[in-house]
């Protein structure tokens, strides 16, 4: 189906990615035919380096993510260790022994 032949879009928002899709169909062939302005191809030249800024940006963030996770399961573990302490010294201040039961309830 061509373009004169082809059905008019039904809403606002369907012709302009209708018309979006013309020019980057027309682009990629002028890129491909080396007959794109130095405009067209700044134009993909930028995008490409934006996409790659956020691709970066989001691998720092992830990278961020996972160092506060690790932090935080370091911390549960030296939090468990300190409770056992406590819990220990407190069975010993109140005269049990390290096998002793006792329902603090």
């Amino acid at each position: 189906m061509s373009a004169a032949t082809s059905r008019p879009a039904s809403t606002p928002e369907a012709q302009e990615n209708y018309m979006i899709n013309l020019a980057m169909k027309l682009v990629e062939k002028r890129l491909l035919e080396g007959t794109a302005s130095s405009a067209e191809t700044t134009h993909f030249l930028k995008l490409a380096t934006s996409k790659n800024e956020l691709e970066k940006t989001k691998l720092e963030e992830e990278n961020k993510l996972l160092r506060a996770k690790t932090e935080t399961l370091q911390n549960a573990k030296r939090y468990e260790e300190m409770y056992g302490k406590v819990i220990a010294a407190m069975k010993k201040y109140n005269g049990l022994g390290e096998d002793d039961e006792y329902d603090f309830n």
